[in-house]
């Protein structure tokens, strides 16, 4: 990658590639902490005294700008390197947690969804994807590792936001000037932490490879599909899997965002009621299927197929809903069990998408058009939240409780997966007439040329060799090396016309093929010149009889002959 402005730092050659991924991950465990928004919600409610769809508005804005600076943002990535974008992200997302600090202490709360949901948001999005890219270029020998490492990091982060957030409110308090310290020193420390993953990232030298990692032999595995972003967009594959995205991380954030509040719901006035602390656990391990899923599940993929496994994200996560909708609130094991296969499911849509449309769409645009089916992601952000939030609201004002808040969320959710499982089954091959026009394979035509230019060496070498010996034997003999050499012209002749029929075939490549053409004719003229020049010298030394003499003439016409034919 070339350096700009002083800024990225290309690793020497000794650079251990297994330091960049701490890089990576130093990034996604801090913006992860999107995950652990739950655990503000109550103390915002309380404190703010707003209702349940307020207090999930700065989420589903950051969620929102998440999906949009990731879908644009990926030029600006490649443009200016990891460490760029990685302090773009850093510097917004903690300048979100302390615009949303300013705004609890000064009673606005505008100022948190603009802080952490549109400032935040942005930074959410660069840092979800600035470390991907670079992580590709140091495991082109383990793609599917490198992605998920930092993707997992993602999945995870609410495992250390979560009791880590809940142990500053129980420091500063659940006011609105307790929270707002606590999210003061979210930015802090999110800032010192991001800073150390932008500290160790570095990118690998032009050309560099894995040692014992071949990309010839690599390569043959890669699809030759070639569809273009602006033509995938254009077929009813992309719209279909945008719609098994969205509907896939609406069933799953629905639940997310508002997990701690829900599992406290669905067992207030049982005999088993879940304490706050515990409701901080239970988001932890949300968080911990959400990251093992992006593992395991997508995984389970290469062998399944990508379609197949959507199968099972779509179909049992909607027989998981149906769970929870009619015996969630008889156990909390039950509970606790469904919903992280919900979250697993969740997780491992995002870590197998790319994959899905490698398969349909090819290595080509792949990037740019994961970028653009993230705005599924923003859709989703505020739908599933919205719906669950709202709804829980309304049932509340009418005087329902518990479990109840949430029955027609869950029925929703369950008609979203079943819905997403119908448009993942209409899912075929893309059409040829989406795909790109495969470009020549410019190897070919370069073996040709230099097969042609390895055929000309051997002939300099044998006419060299032959007039080596026409001079020290200066007798009867050269007149079989001068026809020995007629002969050899022709061989080379004959090469020539065999490499131009390769060349040929190349089509792109002609002219590399008459550049090796007018190579071999400079051979054959070499050549001739040189055999004339071995006729002189048998005139000279006298010995040659009349014979010979009488052949040269008749030689050296046979050899001007082959060097036009070669021309």
């Amino acid at each position: 990658m070339t350096v700009r402005d002083g800024f990225s730092v290309v690793a020497p050659p000794t650079w251990n590639r297994w330091l960049v991924p701490p890089a990576a991950l130093a990034i996604h465990l801090s913006i992860g902490q999107a995950y652990a928004w739950s655990v503000f919600k109550s103390p915002l409610e309380s404190s703010l005294q707003i209702s349940g769809t307020g207090s999930a508005l700065p989420f589903q804005v950051a969620i929102f700008f998440l999906g949009l600076s990731a879908a644009f943002g990926g030029k600006f990535v490649e443009a200016r390197g990891p460490r760029w974008a990685m302090l773009v992200s850093t510097i917004s997302f903690a300048a979100g947690f302390l615009i949303s600090a300013l705004g609890m202490y000064v009673g606005q709360y505008w100022l948190v969804v603009v802080g952490y949901g549109v400032v935040g948001g942005i930074g959410l999005g660069i840092g979800y994807i600035a470390p991907v890219s670079t992580l590709m270029k140091w495991f082109p020998d383990r793609p599917g590792l490198a992605t998920g490492i930092a993707i997992m990091g993602f999945g995870g982060g609410a495992i250390i936001a979560s009791p880590w957030s809940t142990a500053m409110l129980s420091a500063f308090g659940k006011t609105a000037e307790g929270i707002g310290t606590t999210f003061f020193v979210h930015g802090i420390v999110y800032a010192v932490f991001m800073t150390l993953g932008i500290l160790l990232v570095r990118v690998p030298p032009p050309g560099w490879t894995p040692p014992g990692w071949d990309p010839a032999t690599a390569a043959k595995s890669v699809s030759t599909i070639r569809v273009s972003a602006n033509s995938a967009i254009k077929t009813p594959q992309f719209w279909l899997l945008w719609i098994v995205l969205c509907l896939n991380v609406t069933a799953g954030i629905g639940i997310l965002q508002k997990a701690s509040p829900m599992i406290q719901d669905f067992f207030a006035g049982t005999s088993t009621p879940v304490a706050v602390a515990a409701a901080t656990g239970f988001v932890s391990l949300l968080s911990l299927a959400n990251m093992g899923g992006r593992f395991a599940w997508s995984a389970l993929s290469d062998r399944t197929g990508r379609k197949n496994i959507y199968r099972v994200y779509l179909g049992v996560g909607a027989l998981a809903y149906l769970l929870l909708l009619f015996a969630g609130d008889t156990s909390v094991a039950l509970f606790v069990v469904a919903a992280m296969l919900i979250m697993s499911f969740y997780g491992a849509g995002f870590a197998t998408i790319p994959a899905y449309l490698k398969d349909l769409f090819g290595t080509f645009e792949v990037g740019a058009i994961h970028g653009r089916l993230l705005t599924a992601w923003s859709v989703a952000g505020v739908l599933g939240p919205a719906i669950v939030d709202a709804l829980a609201d309304s049932g509340e004002a009418a005087g329902k409780s518990g479990a109840d808040l949430y029955v027609v969320s869950f029925y929703l959710m369950t008609g979203f997966l079943v819905i997403g499982f119908v448009a993942n089954e209409l899912i075929r091959p893309v059409k040829a007439k989406f795909h790109e026009p495969a470009p020549e394979a410019a190897t070919t035509s370069d073996d040709a040329a230099d097969a042609k230019a390895d055929s000309a060496e051997q002939a300099d070498s044998k006419d060299e060799k032959s007039s080596d010996d026409e001079v020290a034997s200066k007798d009867e003999g050269s007149k079989d090396e001068v026809a020995s050499k007629a002969d050899s012209e022709d061989e080379v002749s004959d090469k020539a016309e065999s490499a131009d029929d390769e060349a040929g075939t190349t089509g792109s490549e002609g002219e590399k093929a008459d550049d090796a053409d007018k190579s071999d004719a400079d051979t054959g003229e070499t050549a001739g010149e040189k055999a004339g020049d071995a006729e002189d010298e048998q005139a000279e030394a006298g010995e040659s009889d009349a014979k010979a003499d009488d052949e040269a003439p008749s030689t050296e016409k046979a050899t001007s002959s082959s060097g036009k034919q070669s021309s």
